[in-house]
């Protein structure tokens, strides 16, 4: 019996060792290429740096999106139940708008 927990374990030392041989060969490969890609993303953070949202906005949907997935939403004028989550998030971000939070202007249809 000792022996064959011997050759178990021996199996195991060798198996990890050429999985360590590959991750070094392939981490060395990642390294290389996303120096060239951090320095590409870097500029794209410095122009989305302001919240497009503010965190006021973000409370008034997730209340909107509560009350719709408990299927008590509806909508305002009709007082029809709300069956659409897109639904759902305009309602939310149209009372964000009137209660002054930061939200984007409505795109033109």
């Amino acid at each position: 019996m000792a022996t064959a927990h011997k050759k178990s374990s021996s199996r195991s030392k060798s198996s990890s060792s050429s999985r360590s041989g590959k991750s070094r060969s392939s981490s060395a490969k990642k390294s290389g290429s996303t120096s060239s890609r951090s320095h590409r993303s870097s500029s794209k953070k410095k122009s989305s740096s302001k919240r497009k949202y503010s965190p006021k906005a973000q409370q008034s949907v997730e209340r909107e999106m509560h009350e719709f997935k408990r299927g008590k939403l509806k909508s305002g004028r009709s007082g029809k139940k709300v069956t659409n989550p897109k639904q759902a998030i305009a309602i939310g971000l149209s009372e964000a708008r009137r209660s002054g939070a930061k939200v984007p202007k409505k795109k033109a249809a």
